[in-house]
Parts: structure tokens; sequence; C-alpha cells
């Protein structure tokens, strides 16, 4: 496969800025085996069925964009990963510019609040050393960071003290993502009610969503791309309810790619096993997923990775004439976009 294959025309008028108002009012595209149906995400107790089961990412995004300066030039750092030592909070990050950057340079982001270049890594990483005390770090990065929007919707406008909550799906529990599960940005309290009312069995997973997912695709030839590894868990419960359901022939429904990547790193001979570990886990067509049968997402970026699994998952051709119809059709893309909600493929 060549990246090529993943290419398509998008209009720069296509990409959302804001999410829609009410969350559950966005447009959904149901993307079935014998064709298309332009719904709204709140007609989703409508399209479900009694028995499904909707498994959900709770991860929640911190507020890992942070501008600082190293003596008279401006530094602008996201957060990536944390690789704390005891008390000592330490963040692998993007720095632009990095070159700039030299070992022993202090990054100043407030008054109090500061870190030192430790390591630079040839992938342009530095390891940023912000000293002891995890709860001073966390209120500290609370009051300067900001919400690690996409750089395509950074490139158009600035962050908004709205991106807050915008950029925050209802099931946020636990903090570690540095990018939102978008599928999730679509949900209520109101329509999860309707759809526990008509029989919808909802679970929770965790994956700690990286910038890796704004990666774009370097090579060629796909299968020589190397996705970032996520840490994600999955708990024993969870895993035994799904396992039912599967044994019962209700439906696994993932909200989003980060569900999906999860559940199906924890396969194994069809059944879900707990899981408390990293996944790189990169899905191109030709993979035989296990657990999930339907896939609720938003719509991707050309020549992505994203693109690459729902291709897979729905298939090539059902995924460009689907495309193809939403572009045409108005719908709204990328993260704070439109929805989709895709039938695995045969």
């Amino acid at each position: 496969m060549r990246l090529s294959d993943f290419d398509f025309d998008l209009p720069p008028d296509r990409i959302a800025l804001h999410p829609m108002e009410p969350r559950d009012a966005a447009r959904l595209l149901h993307v079935r085996q014998d064709g298309l149906s332009d719904r709204i995400v709140r007609d989703l107790p409508q399209i479900l069925r009694p028995g499904d089961v909707l498994v959900s990412n709770d991860t929640k995004v911190i507020p890992a964009q942070l501008e600082g300066r190293r003596k008279d030039a401006r530094i602008e750092v996201t957060l990536l990963t944390a690789e704390n030592e005891a008390d000592t909070v330490r963040w692998w990050a993007f720095a632009r510019p990095g070159k700039k950057l030299k070992l022993g340079d202090q990054v100043d982001f407030g008054p109090d609040f500061a870190a030192e270049v430790v390591t630079k890594a040839e992938d342009g990483q530095v390891l940023l050393d912000f000293g002891p005390g995890v709860a001073a770090f966390t209120e500290r990065l609370a009051r300067y960071g900001w919400m690690p929007l996409p750089p395509y919707i950074r490139k158009i406008r600035a962050v908004e003290r709205r991106d807050d909550q915008d950029y925050q799906t209802i099931f946020a529990r636990r903090e570690g993502a540095v990018a939102a599960p978008t599928a999730g940005l679509h949900f209520t309290a109101e329509l999860l009610t309707a759809l526990t009312a008509m029989g919808v069995e909802s679970h929770r997973v965790t994956l700690h969503v990286g910038a890796g997912t704004f990666l774009p695709v370097k090579v060629d030839d796909v299968s020589q791309h190397k996705m970032h590894a996520e840490y994600g868990e999955i708990a024993d419960a969870t895993a035994v309810a799904i396992n039912r359901a599967k044994d019962e022939g209700r439906r696994i429904v993932a909200v989003g790619t980060t569900s999906l990547r999860l559940l199906e790193s924890a396969a194994q001979n069809g059944r879900l096993l707990p899981f408390a570990a990293a996944t790189d886990i990169f899905i191109t067509p030709g993979f035989k997923f296990q657990i999930a049968d339907l896939l609720m997402t938003n719509f991707h970026l050309p020549k992505s990775t994203l693109f690459m699994l729902v291709s897979a998952f729905a298939g090539k051709a059902r995924m460009r004439a689907a495309y193809d119809h939403a572009i045409a059709d108005g719908y709204r893309f990328f993260s704070y976009g439109d929805a989709s909600l895709l039938e695995r493929g045969a």
C-alpha cells in the first residue's frame, strides 16, 4: 500500500473550528454495508439496538500546550509523555524551535514555572525536568497551559479559553491525554440517558491519546510507518462484560478510533483480555478485527493513519464513497467536526 492510496481533496472550509452546540446536534453519516444515511448524533437511539455495547474512552486531556522563553527566544512546547522519577516531574515534549534548545537550558513558562532541558532525542523530542512536586506541577500546568488543539486548527485560529470545555468529552475522568478522543465530544448527558433507557450497555476504557496521532506519515510505503506508543487500560470487569456480550451475539460499538485501537490491542483469539500497557498498534486494510462491530468516529485527514484505520474497518471503496458524499454534502471535518457511524466490512 502506498500513501497516495489514502489521499483525497478536502476544501479548507470543511475544517470545523468549534464544536456543534448542542454537541449531539452534530451530523452523523451512517455508513451501512448497503449504503449511506444522513442522520444526526441525537438519532443514535433509533440506529442502535437494545443490547448493543457502547465502549468509550475516559481519558482526560491535560492543558499540554505551553508558551515559554529561553533567554530572548520564544519557545512553544507540547507535552507528550510523562517520565517521572520519584517525585521529580519530567516530560518528553515537542519544542518549536527545538534547535535553539541546548542541554542545560532553562525554559520559563511563568514566574514560578520553569523546566530544564536534560535530553534531546533524534526525533526532535526534548526531555524537560520541571523539578520536584507533582501536585505543584499540576496546579501550575492548569494555570499556564492551554488545550493542545490539533495543528490544523491552530493554523487558522488561536486557542481560546472555551476550548478548556469544548475539547473535553463527557466521559473524561483520568488525566493523561494530550489530544482528545474526539468521537466522544458528540455525547451529552441526555443522549446517554436515552441510550441507557433503550437498552444500550455502556463501558469505559482508557487510552491516553498522544500527540503522535497528528504526526504525518512521511514514508510512501505505508508498512514502514512507525506509530507512537500510547498507554491504555481495560479493567477485568470490562473485559468480562464485553466477552459476555460477544458470546450472546450482541454488537460492540467502539466510540472513537482510540477505543477501537485499544480493544483490538487487547484481543486474543477472539476474546478481550484485561490490559494495562502501551500499544503502538497500526491498523491498515487487511487487518482482522476481533472485537468491534461498529465504529463511531469523526472525519479524518487525508493520508492519515486514522483514514487508513477506517478504510480497514469499513473497506476502502466504501470509505471513499462516504468521504466523497460528506465533502459534497457539507459535513464538517476533523476534531470539532461531524461524526460517522461505520458498520464493519464483511
